[in-house]
């Protein structure tokens, strides 16, 4: 018998995505995600299987093989992204919708396809991938009340604080289990009222290691540009991209990078241009071994030890203070 595969990131952004097309067109199908540095997810799909399959927020480019592997047994692909997909082909089974531009995101794109259907869900997924500026500008043409915003706001953020580890063991909830919780509600405000205790625990732990995070103190810095370091532990991987884009958003001017240590004394690193010039981070992520991601937030999985210092170098060029 032939299966659906819903493949998408573990992130606010995929998650949401997922939950507005689901919401929109209910299906029976295979989950397959992981925590959001876990990309190369569509190999996972057995095509002698698969019958359809929908791709959310992962970079094409990082998935060719396995895609170019389902299109020719004839597995229809729909894939919604806004990472840079090198080359898309051309093919009849394939639909995609794919945008790069700094100020959208899947869940962007996927609210654009369902005309708004399942706006407050795609506004989580913006806010957690911080697009701030857009999500309040779509927020406020919903009507939606200061409070309102901020709460969506919050709840993007936890969300996507909680996508972030090397593994699923750092995580509170898995991608999976979190997207299972909310896929029965239409709005996040019905989720938050009746899961209070699902919200509380991500809020709580979201809480606990930003507090851990407020005395990091820059590792290097010059103006434009501004390196931090988190030590090897849970706290430090879960809070890494939450804590890139707050940073980010502290000065406007000022790219960051967030370089966390691994246990095999390589290095996981988030990239965030300054939100004044929302370009170069994914350029410059893709120089180096396991790197890439979108113009405005990059990042590289495993930065061997050797190179730190080239990366540190190459990210203060890259970044000098804008004139």
């Amino acid at each position: 018998m032939k299966t659906s595969f819903d493949v998408f990131n573990g992130d606010a952004d995929g998650i949401c995505a997922l939950l507005q097309l689901r919401l929109a067109t209910p299906k029976n199908s295979v989950l397959i995600t992981g925590v959001k540095r876990d990309i190369a997810l569509l190999k996972q799909v057995d095509p002698a299987i698969a019958q359809d399959v929908t791709v959310l927020d992962v970079a094409m480019g990082k998935n060719r093989a396995a895609l170019d592997n389902l299109l020719s047994q004839g597995v229809r692909v729909f894939y919604a992204d806004h990472h840079n997909p090198d080359e898309i082909p051309e093919h009849n089974a394939l639909t995609t919708h794919i945008n790069t531009a700094a100020n959208t995101c899947t869940s962007l794109i996927v609210d654009k396809l369902l005309d708004g259907r399942y706006r407050e869900w795609a506004l989580v997924g913006a806010y957690g991938d911080n697009l701030f500026a857009v999500a309040d500008t779509l927020a406020n043409k919903a009507g939606l009340c200061e409070q309102d915003k901020k709460t969506l706001q919050q709840f993007g953020t936890y969300l996507n604080y909680n996508g972030y580890g090397s593994s699923l063991a750092d995580l509170l909830f898995s991608p999976s289990e979190i997207y299972k919780l909310m896929a029965p509600y239409p709005s996040p405000f019905n989720f938050i009222t009746e899961r209070p205790d699902v919200y509380a625990t991500l809020e709580n732990g979201f809480m606990s290691d930003s507090e851990q995070a407020a005395s990091i103190t820059p590792y290097s810095q010059q103006q434009g540009s501004c390196v931090y370091m988190l030590p090897d532990e849970a706290w430090a991987r879960r809070i890494s991209g939450v804590y890139s884009n707050d940073l980010a958003n502290r000065d406007p001017n000022v790219a960051n990078a967030v370089i966390t240590a691994k246990a095999d004394g390589n290095y996981l690193v988030s990239i965030r241009a300054p939100l004044n010039n929302r370009v170069g981070a994914d350029e410059l992520a893709s120089t180096f071994p396991t790197g890439g991601g979108r113009k405005a937030a990059a990042g590289i999985n495993t930065l061997p030890a050797d190179l730190l210092p080239e990366f540190i170098k190459a990210f203060h060029q890259r970044y000098p203070l804008a004139t």
